[in-house]
Order: C-alpha cells, then sequence, then structure tokens
C-alpha cells in the first residue's frame, strides 16, 4: 500500500527552490504562493549602493549607507530618458526643489536617481536639468543601465518604459520610513507628503 503524497510539503520545497514563498492557512488547499518581490518596504533595510553624482550637492559618487547616520535620506527615482525627457518627473523635482529650505531645515539629503543605458545617460541627465542649479541638499545621481532601479525591484520592463517612478524616506538607521511605488507615470509624492515623514 503507498502512501498518499505530502501536498504541503511539496509546494514548500518548491517555494523553497524558486523564490517564492508559503502565506495563508496550514492545509494546502488554503495555501497560496506568492513571488518574493526585492521592492523597497517599510521596516527593512534600505539596500545599499554607489552611485555616480551628476549635479548638485555631493561630487564624485554617493554611497548610501555613509550618508544615512548624518541624517534622514531622501530618494526619488525618476524615469530618466524613456524616448523624451519626462514631464511628470520634472514637475515633482520642480516641486522638491521649491521646499528645498525645509528639507535643509530637517537635515535630510535628497537623492534624485535618473537611470538609463549607461552610453547617454550623463548628457540626457543635464538635458534633464537644463539651467536648474539644484540646492542644497540635493544630488542628481546616475543610475547606468539601471542597476540599482533592478536592485529595487523597480525597473519598469516595458517599451518606453525605464524605472516606477518611487519615492523612498529612509531614517538614520538605515531603516525605510515611507515607500510611494507608481505603477503609472503619475501618482509622485509631493514635497509636503515627504516633509511629513521626515
Amino acid at each position: 500500500m503507498t502512501s498518499k503524497p505530502n501536498w504541503l510539503a511539496i509546494m514548500l520545497a518548491v517555494a523553497a527552490t524558486s523564490n517564492v514563498f508559503c502565506i495563508g492557512t496550514a492545509t494546502a488547499a488554503e495555501s497560496t504562493l506568492k513571488i518574493v518581490r526585492s521592492e523597497p518596504e517599510v521596516g527593512h533595510m534600505a539596500k545599499d549602493f554607489e552611485l555616480e553624482v551628476a549635479a548638485g550637492k555631493r561630487s564624485d559618487t554617493v554611497r548610501l549607507s555613509e550618508i544615512t547616520g548624518d541624517g534622514p535620506v531622501v530618494i526619488a527615482i525618476l524615469r530618466g530618458f524613456p524616448g523624451r525627457q519626462c514631464p511628470a518627473c520634472a514637475g515633482q523635482v520642480a516641486d522638491l526643489v521649491r521646499h528645498a529650505h525645509y528639507f535643509q531645515a530637517r537635515n535630510a539629503e535628497v537623492l534624485l536617481v535618473y537611470p538609463g543605458p549607461a552610453a547617454e545617460l550623463k548628457a540626457k541627465s543635464k538635458d534633464f536639468l537644463k539651467d536648474t542649479k539644484l540646492p542644497a541638499p540635493f544630488t542628481m545621481l546616475l543610475d547606468p543601465d539601471y542597476k540599482l532601479v533592478s536592485a529595487y525591484g523597480l525597473r519598469w520592463d516595458a517599451p518606453h518604459e525605464t524605472a516606477y517612478p518611487t519615492t523612498i524616506v529612509i531614517g538614520k538607521d538605515g531603516k525605510i520610513d515611507f515607500v510611494n511605488i507608481s505603477r503609472t507615470h503619475r501618482g509622485r509624492t509631493a514635497a509636503t507628503t515627504i516633509l511629513d515623514q521626515l
């Protein structure tokens, strides 16, 4: 006589080998499988990164882990150049810059991340800023070949797309205090909403 297969054990074994985990009740029939995503989540430690500076307060490169201890860090991930400069990104950056003195008063760093193919990234980022001089505490960073947005699970891999527009607030402890991921070209986080999180 053969024993019945233990379906729950089988599902857990499959989950362990395919980047999924089991949530729900204890029975296999009621369990659901969910793909583990690498998107930033409130309460989790922010993944460290080091990116080249394109403009703003800092020079050379910025490593996240080296600046979080100084105060909160705001990261605004832009769309870069998906065929043209994104007007929604320009609007968000203008809103953030208008509130620069409030961010500075809270000792917050604001990092604007401009993703895209490495070959023309510097030129496209300069075109995005045009004559805008980023005030303290702003720095624009380059994300060549989408390394950061991919590591953060924010790569919008579709024709004429680059990254999901995202705003993240990281505390002095390196943990994420706030995150807003937009699955559309809208839904950008206003400066006043970010300031409320600091």
